[in-house]
This record gives C-alpha cells, structure tokens and sequence, in this order.
C-alpha cells in the first residue's frame, strides 16, 4: 500500500535517468521536493483542499520527515469546498465555473467579501441570491464610510465628552473583537460581523441633525479602513467625483432653497437625478450620492 516515489517511464511520457531507469518522480515527492528547495526542511504554514489531506498531504508528512528528520509544517490549513445551489461544484455535474466567471457580474470585491463570511474550513454555498446579498452588504459598508466622509467634513473639534467616550470604547471593543476572531484560526466570518457593529454604533451612535466631535468621526472612520485592509475589503474610494456642472448645479440648488425659491429647487433636484445624481438635505448640508 506504499506510495510510489519514482514512476517508471511509460510510451510517451517525459522521463529523467535513475539508479532505477528511466522515470519521473511520483506525485507527492514532487511536493517535498519543492517545499525543501524553495521553504526549508521544515515550513510554517501549508495549505489546501480538505480532499488533498490523504493521501497528498500525508504522503507529504511521511517522506518528507523520513528524509529529513525535521517536522515538516507546523499548520496545516484545508479549505472548504465551495457548493453551486448546495451541490459539489465539479465539472461532471456542469456547475463549474471560475472566478472570472462571476467577476463578469459581480466586482471581484464582492467574490471576497462573500468567501470570507464563511470559515476557511468550511465549505460555502455559491448561488445567486447569497451573492446579492454579499453586494448589498458592502454596499452598505460603502454607504457608511461615504456617511462618516460627510461628518467629518462637518464635525468639530472639542473635548471628548461622556458620549463620545462611551462611542470610543464600543468602537475599541469592537476592534478588538475583530483581533480576537482573526487570533481563532482566522474566523474571518466573526471578524466581519465586528465590522458591522461598528458600522451599526456609528449609523446610531453620531448624528447627522449636530456637529459630531472630529476625533469619534475619525475613530471610526480608521477603525473600518484599518480593519477592512486586513481581510483587503474597503479600500476603494467610497463615491466617484463631481463635474464641475453638478457641483455648480448643486451650489445653486442651495442658494435657491435659501432664497426659499422652491420651484426652482425642485427643477434642479429632478434635473440632477436625471444625471444619476440623488441629494438628501440635512441640517449640515446637502449630502450627494450617485444613483446605481
């Protein structure tokens, strides 16, 4: 039931000179092989499909540590399979595709968003209505940063009050949340939900009617950026520039909301959402957002 380390060479095949014959090397000693050569007789991490762990990656272990008397890895991380409609995908089945595939729908940011609520270990579930709902949620994240953009702009600087420090430490908490999910076999599900509460403190914990204290704004604000980086997600800028056309038409919307012209407020409103542009008025200011 031993494993071959050496192939004979059959009709057709390349082959190398041996003490043996002529051959190739089996398929698992190419492995060790290579890791020894590029990695060292023992590496850290190695990594995988859960269907490569026998007979590959034991194989592995076995000859490798029988030739160099070392340990071999010291992780070892498998993934998950991913499942089409709860189904393996392969290609006897028909529901194989690439992630080039999907990116011709959906932003490859999305794909990553939606691999990483699920733990590497385990296996994901592809279909059409989850990755919907994998746009939406970092749609959502964008729409929060793109919010936050928009107090900072209008928020002051003063002391930290009894609201802004409890605001801080539930963003600290939530922070470290994030580190601890990321500490436990990097249960990136987890540490996206501690994304998320952050984003839920700041749509509940700031406000859009007062002037916010700068330093909580920029708290969260970082706290997202420098979270999301780590797991690549949210670094995108969160909406596109203004022509000068737009911002010009918006400037004059607001002088005529000040000079309570309403009809010509309402004109330049509904000209603006015909060039995918939506306003929504607040006590700080006009926010602007593009229409998708």
């Amino acid at each position: 039931m031993d494993f071959a380390l050496w192939k004979k060479q059959k009709p057709g095949e390349p082959a190398w000179d041996s003490p043996w014959g002529m051959g190739r090397p089996g398929w698992h000693i190419e492995c060790s092989a290579m890791a020894t050569k590029y990695l060292g007789e023992t590496i850290d991490i190695h990594s995988g499909g859960r269907d490569l762990i026998f007979p590959h990656h034991e194989n592995e272990i076995a000859q490798s540590e029988c030739a160099n008397c070392k340990q071999f890895a010291r992780y070892w991380m498998h993934n998950g399979y991913i499942n089409i409609d709860n189904r393996k995908m392969s290609k006897s089945l028909g529901n194989f595709f690439t992630v080039r595939d999907i990116a011709k729908k959906y932003d490859y940011e999305v794909i990553r968003f939606f691999m990483l609520q699920a733990h590497y270990r385990s296996p994901i579930n592809f279909s059409a209505e989850l990755m919907e709902q994998a746009k939406s949620a970092v749609e959502r994240v964008y729409t929060c940063i793109d919010n936050l953009e928009f107090l900072l702009n209008n928020s002051q600087e003063r002391p930290m009050s009894d609201e802004d420090k409890s605001f801080a430490d539930k963003i600290a908490s939530c922070r470290q949340k994030f580190i601890d999910a990321m500490d436990d076999d990097l249960n990136t599900a987890d540490a996206i939900a501690a994304i998320f509460d952050i984003i839920y403190a700041s749509n509940t914990g700031l406000s859009e009617s007062e002037q916010n204290n700068r330093a909580t704004v920029q708290l969260a604000l970082d706290t997202i950026h420098e979270l999301g980086s780590i797991l690549g997600l949210f670094e995108k800028s969160s909406k596109k520039d203004i022509s000068q056309e737009v911002e010009e038409l918006i400037k004059k919307r607001t002088e005529a909301r000040a000079a309570k012209n309403w009809a010509e407020a309402d004109a330049i409103r509904d000209r603006l959402k015909e060039m995918n542009i939506e306003l929504k008025d607040t006590p700080m200011g006009v926010k602007w957002n593009y229409i998708e």
